[in-house]
């Protein structure tokens, strides 16, 4: 069973205690550039809430550093689902339809 997207939220930048809002259940989880609504990321996970955690948004220094300038703003979205495997085929069904729309407009 699937469950309908969040609402669009701010992703939490490091130094500022914001939290992750996700489940802790299996689902798909999308990323984008607040800006522009690039892609940033998507994936179809066991656990989202852990997914968007530990999901990788800046590039560090040699010094061990990320400079919070260069971080990009991120707005991320969920979907619950009961299964991962009911989160893998929702997540096919949207990059068919995604790369469906992007070849019509091309």
């Amino acid at each position: 069973m699937i469950s309908t997207w969040s609402e669009w939220k701010r992703y939490p930048r490091p130094g500022r205690g914001d939290n992750i809002e996700a489940p802790i259940t299996p689902g798909i989880y999308e990323v984008r550039i607040a800006a522009t609504g690039a892609l940033h990321s998507f994936g179809a996970v066991d656990n989202v809430a852990q997914a968007l955690a530990l999901l990788p948004v800046g590039q560090k220094s040699w010094f061990g550093r990320r400079d919070p300038a260069a971080l990009p703003d991120l707005e991320y979205r969920t979907c619950a689902t009961s299964t991962k495997a009911d989160a893998k085929a929702a997540a096919e069904r949207m990059i068919g339809r995604r790369e469906t729309y992007m070849s019509g407009a091309a």
